[in-house]
């Protein structure tokens, strides 16, 4: 049970990722979170670097699509310059977005990683729905107030499994 809230993988941020690495892994879609993910939870828009990345992730053609629990506005404003997909109030993690979202992009589980900067929410229904996950440092320490206590939760399971030896990596 616990090894759902595991990661397949951790980076300090989406820019540790690469499309050549990705295509080594058979990886033709990304799942991603938007809030603390991509962009602080409390900016607009996408950065430079953030809209260079997706641009990486095109050139290559690797599908990008993010799922988001936030509500349509703050999703829609972020993705539609970016031209990439969204889904808002995706309720993760609960797998039907991530798996609505592999159908949308025509591509097999074993063809589409999730990332995300939670384990409640990303890596657990990532995960649950089969998908390879890869989780993310959050971008800033601050949190919306639902997220605060998700966090909470997320620190006595990463500090369990750290003592368990099943994670290497600090937060």
């Amino acid at each position: 049970m616990l090894k759902l809230f595991l990661p397949d993988e951790h980076v300090k941020s989406i820019f540790d990722i690469h499309p050549a690495v990705l295509k080594e892994k058979g990886i033709k879609g990304i799942i991603t979170d938007l809030d603390n993910t991509l962009v602080a939870w409390d900016v607009k828009d996408a950065t430079p670097e953030v809209i260079q990345w997706f641009k990486l992730m095109k050139e290559h053609d690797i599908k990008v699509t993010i799922i988001s629990n936030n509500k349509q506005e703050r999703v829609k404003i972020f993705s539609e310059p970016l031209e990439t997909p969204f889904v808002f109030s995706a309720r993760k993690p609960l797998s039907r977005a991530f798996k609505t979202v592999a159908e949308r992009m025509d591509l097999n589980k074993d063809e589409v990683v999730v990332i995300g900067d939670q384990v409640l929410t990303d890596v657990l229904g990532g995960n649950f729905a089969g998908f390879y996950t890869i989780l993310v440092v959050p971008i800033v320490q601050t949190d919306g107030k639902l997220t605060r206590i998700n966090r909470k939760i997320e620190r006595r399971i990463l500090s369990y499994m750290r003592k368990k030896g099943k994670i290497s990596w600090e937060e």
